[in-house]
């Protein structure tokens, strides 16, 4: 794949990561759930859509990856969030790891493509 269709292709998925994150904690707030919970099945979801459509590797391969990126986005973001390195602007460091996730999914994703590759 170029890099410019992969570049297009992950502007496309933060941008699916961004605009979703409002949308699944006021999904959470409605279902009285957990928010990280809410979260990570939401951004699982984001995933094998992405996974499936634009990869098209095997069904398990893109099931696992999906999962371990979601999950390990979750956790790198959470903890980027609690380092309040933008105080300023973000007390609480919620938009800092809402953000965080995002970058964090497309890195993972580029670097899962990376070695999916090279093999």
């Amino acid at each position: 794949m170029k890099l410019q269709i992969r570049f297009l292709i992950y502007s496309i998925l933060f941008l699916t990561y961004s605009f979703s994150t409002s949308f699944l904690l006021l999904l959470g707030e409605k279902l009285k759930d957990h928010r990280f919970i809410t979260l990570g099945c939401g951004f699982f979801l984001i995933n094998i859509a992405f996974s499936f459509l634009v990869l098209k590797w095997t069904p398990l391969l893109n099931i696992v990856c999906s999962f371990l990126i979601a999950a390990l986005a979750l956790f790198l973001a959470l903890k980027f969030g609690d380092l309040h390195l933008f105080s300023q602007y973000d007390a609480y460091g919620v938009k800092t790891a809402l953000m965080a996730n995002a970058v964090f999914s497309v890195l993972l994703w580029e670097i899962a493509y990376q070695i999916k590759s090279r093999k």
